[in-house]
């Protein structure tokens, strides 16, 4: 039988926990992408009028997220002419597990002058166009494979590809695509010589723009840890240039560590 290339499968108990759901953290658990893709679904699909796009996403990731149906609750909570804002809550057994809140900007005209941005954007792996969803490639320094255990390593981290969908049979939109991949900026910002050894506890995702196409890379910009807490940054790019950036928190997991040189590389969509 065929594993569903998707996260969640709409049920009468509201979304059920596909395979390629499972954290590698826990078979127990549901990864973040899965999560913070759900989340984007619903409150873009609830909430984004015409004219808008989703420019800002947090998701607040306070409880373990388990493996079994999960429901989700929105709420408008600003509906202006050039801004609205709304909420979201993932909810098992009656209780919030995540929270979600999201930023959707009225589109315009780009104001007059220039103004100073990053002069190198990432550069996809060479590789055909993807027409639907792919297996992630990884980047360590400048070279690009399928094979995770090979950028384990100091280097700094890219990551391509094609997202899941988040329910089965709905090809995922730009928004809910780029928070899936985005949530591996925790992976990009937090893997090294010994795998990885932080869980992140939440994700704010900032997009000028949407994705272009089906693919999605995220780079690595920034590491910063001390005492078991961790802050990563990182730049999510298409196959068109830079479109906006992800930033994590993260809590030390070492008795969990995930060690991909030991072949820990199973549901690497993400570990969450």
């Amino acid at each position: 039988m065929t594993t569903p290339l998707a996260f969640f499968a709409v049920t009468d108990d509201g979304f059920e926990p596909l395979p390629f759901a499972a954290s590698a953290w826990s078979p127990n658990m549901v990864n973040g992408p899965a999560v913070c893709g759900l989340l984007a679904r619903a409150l873009e699909s609830q909430h984004c009028a015409e004219g808008f796009s989703p420019a800002r996403l947090t998701v607040d990731l306070f409880r373990p997220t388990l493996y079994k149906p999960v429901t989700v609750v929105t709420e408008l909570v600003r509906d202006g002419n050039r801004i609205r804002v709304a909420c979201a809550a993932l909810m098992q057994d009656g209780e919030d597990v995540a929270r979600a809140s999201a930023v959707f900007l009225k589109r315009s005209v780009q104001p007059p002058g220039e103004r100073w941005t990053r002069t190198e954007s990432p550069v996809p792996p060479a590789v055909p166009v993807a027409n639907g969803p792919t297996a992630p490639m990884w980047s360590s320094g400048l070279d690009w494979s399928s094979r995770i255990g090979d950028h384990q390593n100091s280097e700094r981290k890219r990551m391509w590809q094609a997202p899941l969908s988040v329910v089965e049979g709905e090809p995922p939109s730009a928004f809910a695509a780029a928070a899936m991949i985005g949530e591996s900026t925790s992976l990009m910002t937090n893997w090294g010589t010994t795998g990885i050894g932080f869980i992140n506890a939440d994700l704010t995702l900032a997009l000028a723009r949407p994705l272009i196409g089906l693919e999605i890379g995220v780079e690595a910009d920034s590491h910063i840890s001390a005492d078991g807490i961790a802050v990563g940054s990182a730049t999510l790019f298409d196959r068109h240039g830079s479109f906006g950036t992800c930033v994590v928190t993260a809590l030390a997991n070492a008795d969990r560590q995930i060690d991909f040189g030991n072949g820990d590389s199973h549901r690497r969509v993400g570990i969450r």
